[in-house]
């Protein structure tokens, strides 16, 4: 193993030179971007792969395109040294979807009360009684039957509790195949210290449900950041969770606490690699603390005059590039390489998760 992750190979240079990426220099933020048709996903799995091949870096994936589900399924035609040493890797992956083997499950009592009181839309002022009965009503909660939070409330003569009884079903919040009710959670293989824990998003039946289970790893992943066990947090399609324009209550938290982890994690070992096709819909207090780029094919004028002015490291000239840029081509500038360069990406060792629909044919 080396300090180096061979991710394909450096476009105008003699004889196919390998281009790498310094492995010690992902403890920065990344941003990864290009527009669909690009490649960015396998081009962004090829990076993923080499860091569980030469680290012992964990990486906690939220992938709501179900992109990365197969992250553990090594292909045939993949090299035998490096798939033998990546089938020893803990990859575990929750699945959102009905009937999944390791489903993905968080526990809502575990949440902080903010986040529980936005999944409900209780506001601290607008909701002041729903809200102080959330805060009060904390120690009665250890006697809580499995399964049964609304019987629970309604059980109690409070007509505050009642009310938020009547939010869970309302909501349908209490009906989420989401919560774990005292079964196994993502978080719990997150604490396990798995090489890669992902958490597929794309199968539950609502955004909200899926915001909820991003937020729940994010909270956890905050509040015991005095661990500081250093993770790579992988946020796919980054857009959808960290606008710079939040509506719902659940949205806002998410796109504070990542903004929040852009500009604290690094000191606790908390580093996001954002991965998106809109750089300009992703929030730019998170944007402006990547000190990694990842460029693939662009061709919006606006997103390229973004990027030329967050990223400084990225010469101009070479972000003027980026729409002639072919399948799997890329431009890497930051700390995590020597110089700025230009890059054919290598073979995945892995499949994929996702893939097109295909055009049928009489």
């Amino acid at each position: 193993m080396t300090g180096d992750l061979t991710i394909g190979t450096l476009l105008e240079s003699e004889n196919a030179a390998p281009a790498r990426l310094i492995a010690s220099k992902m403890n920065r933020h990344t941003f990864w971007c290009g527009q669909s048709g690009s490649g960015k996903t396998y081009a962004l799995g090829v990076a993923l792969e080499q860091i569980l091949l030469h680290t012992k870096l964990p990486l906690v994936i939220l992938d709501p395109n179900s992109d990365f589900v197969r992250l553990g399924d090594i292909r045939d035609d993949a090299p035998a040294a490096e798939a033998a040493e990546l089938a020893t890797r803990d990859i575990r992956v929750r699945r959102s979807t009905v009937d999944a083997e390791h489903p993905l499950l968080v526990r809502y009592m575990s949440m902080p009360l903010r986040s529980r009181a936005a999944i409900l839309q209780v506001d601290p002022l607008l909701d002041a009684d729903d809200y102080n009965t959330m805060m009060h009503m904390e120690t009665d909660l250890q006697l809580l039957p499995d399964h049964d939070l609304v019987g629970f409330m309604r059980s109690h003569p409070d007509r505050v509790r009642h009310q938020l009884a009547m939010r869970l079903e309302n909501l349908g919040v209490a009906d989420w195949k989401l919560w774990a009710w005292g079964e196994r959670t993502v978080t719990d293989d997150i604490d396990d210290g798995a090489d890669a824990t992902v958490v597929d998003l794309g199968g539950f039946a609502t955004p909200s449900e899926s915001r909820a289970a991003a937020l729940a790893v994010l909270d956890h992943l905050w509040e015991n950041r005095e661990q500081r066990v250093g993770r790579l947090i992988v946020i796919d399609e980054a857009h959808n969770l960290c606008t710079p324009e939040p509506v719902t209550p659940v949205e806002k938290l998410l796109t504070e606490r990542i903004v929040q982890i852009a500009a604290e994690g690094r000191k606790y070992g908390l580093w996001l690699l954002l991965s998106t096709q809109r750089p300009s819909k992703v929030h730019p207090n998170a944007l402006s603390q990547c000190d990694n780029l990842a460029l693939m094919r662009m061709s919006s004028p606006r997103d390229l005059a973004d990027l030329s002015q967050v990223f400084g490291y990225a010469p101009e000239w070479l972000l003027e590039r980026s729409p002639a840029f072919t399948q799997g081509q890329a431009l890497f500038a930051g700390g995590f390489v020597d110089q700025p360069s230009l890059v054919q990406m290598g073979a995945r060792l892995t499949h994929e998760g996702g893939s097109d629909v295909k055009v049928p044919l009489r």
